[in-house]
């Protein structure tokens, strides 16, 4: 090689370098605001920003690297939703990560031009945050996770777990157009399983308590859970109480089980979260909500805890527990 042609090699090598260093420490940074409808200190959230996390991080975003992340937690409070939407639409965030119907609706309210992707909001276009699933026409999209019928898959685990049960206490939240649907589905097919329902208001924790030990009374009686957001704001009084009664009772979500519940039908949450970083990733690259169709859960999960079964003196069938996804003991 000649003396002109290496020194030319080694300072193009000497220019190239620093502008690549350079190219990278000004990696433009991205801004995500997130929004849960639990509080920061539920266990359940940091699963849920465990698993969203890691998804950013599988397609290449780190946070404090070339993303920063804003969050506000809800609580389930209607008063801290209205105080954290706007504060997050205030920060301008280039997308917003949505927990539930109900934060997504108010930010639906606030803007139209900052894409939102929401988890665990059941019946979005009913409740008009989208045009349809497969064109949701706006600047939301996301993952839904109940179809009403479930309702009735709830009363039918009920009655497989314990066949003797002929009254069932359905714990909901009348001004929740999704819980609304599950009751139904429930009531619906609650004559054909000889069961007899009994509605109680899940918003209040001394009406719930109140109505609880009023049921408990009688023989031959159990419990469904809705998905509601003030059943998951009571939970811990909800399963005490499930406990105190020995009422075998059925919830929405693994971590309901987790906590001391008996047994739970439904989709993994955290999984959402995980699916919801690939949709966010694809908007910071350019592509638009409304182009990205809305998807359903496919995966619904049964999981028993056997320990809460003994104390309540049940014995669950060997052959449910065969078809269960998860046994806790």
């Amino acid at each position: 090689m000649r003396r002109r042609e290496f020194i030319g090699l080694v300072g193009g090598a000497a220019v190239t370098l620093p502008l690549a260093a350079r190219a990278q420490q000004t990696e433009r940074m991205r801004r995500i605001g997130v929004f849960m409808n639990l509080a920061a200190n539920d266990p359940q959230s940091s699963k849920q920003i465990s698993a969203f996390l890691d998804g950013l991080r599988e397609r290449g975003w780190t946070s404090g690297r070339n993303l920063q992340i804003e969050y506000r937690w809800a609580a389930d409070d209607t008063r801290l939703y209205h105080k954290h939407a706007q504060e997050l639409i205030a920060i301008a965030p280039d997308v917003l990560l949505v927990g539930g119907g109900t934060a997504t609706g108010i930010l639906q309210q606030l803007t139209s031009t900052i894409p939102i992707v929401f988890v665990e909001a059941s019946d979005p276009v009913n409740r008009g945050l989208v045009a349809s699933l497969a064109q949701p026409g706006g600047n939301i999209t996301g993952f839904t996770q109940f179809e009403f019928s479930i309702g009735g898959k709830w009363l039918e685990l009920l009655k497989q777990i314990a066949p003797s049960v002929r009254r069932a206490a359905v714990i909901r939240d009348p001004t929740q157009s999704s819980a609304v649907g599950q009751f139904a589905a429930i009531q619906a097919l609650a004559p054909s399983l000889g069961v007899e329902i009994s509605p109680i208001d899940a918003r209040e924790i001394s009406a719930i308590e109140q109505a609880m030990t009023a049921f408990a009374r009688g023989a031959n009686g159990g419990m469904i859970v809705t998905a509601t957001g003030n059943a998951r704001r009571h939970r811990e009084t909800i399963i005490s109480l499930a406990a105190r009664f020995k009422l075998p009772a059925v919830y929405p979500y693994r971590y309901y089980v987790a906590d001391g519940g008996l047994a739970s039908y439904g989709p993994d949450v955290a999984e959402e979260c995980r699916l919801a970083a690939g949709y966010v990733d694809r908007i910071l690259k350019g592509e638009k909500a409304a182009d990205l169709p809305v998807q359903a859960a496919t995966k619904y999960a049964t999981i028993f805890n056997l320990k809460t079964a003994k104390a309540i003196g049940l014995t669950i069938a060997q052959n449910l527990l065969a078809t269960a996804d998860e046994v806790i003991e």
